[in-house]
C-alpha cells in the first residue's frame, strides 16, 4: 500500500465520526430519511453514501479505486462543512 493510499484511508478513518452500528442506527431513524437531496428514487444522495460508508469503515484492506475515491469525497465533505 502506498503513502499516499495509507493516507486517504487514515484521514477517513479519523473525520468519520461514527461507528459503523451507530451510523447504520442513525441511517434507520425518521429524520435521516426525510432530510437530503434526491437524484432519481426515495434514498438520499447523503443517505446512500451513508450505507456506502458503513461498508468502507467494515474493510480491512484490499481497497478499490472507487473506494478510495469515495472515502476522498467524504473527507472533502467534511472539511467544507466544518469550515462553514
Amino acid at each position: 500500500m502506498s503513502k499516499d493510499v495509507k493516507a486517504v484511508i487514515d484521514e477517513f478513518h479519523q473525520v468519520v465520526n461514527m461507528t459503523p452500528k451507530g451510523l447504520e442506527s442513525w441511517l434507520d431513524t425518521d429524520e435521516s430519511q426525510t432530510v437530503g437531496q434526491k437524484d432519481s428514487g426515495d434514498e438520499s444522495i447523503g443517505h446512500k453514501s451513508g450505507r456506502r460508508i458503513i461498508q468502507l469503515l467494515q474493510k480491512k484492506d484490499d481497497y478499490t479505486n472507487d473506494d478510495l475515491s469515495h472515502m476522498k469525497k467524504v473527507i472533502s465533505y467534511v472539511h467544507r462543512h466544518l469550515a462553514q
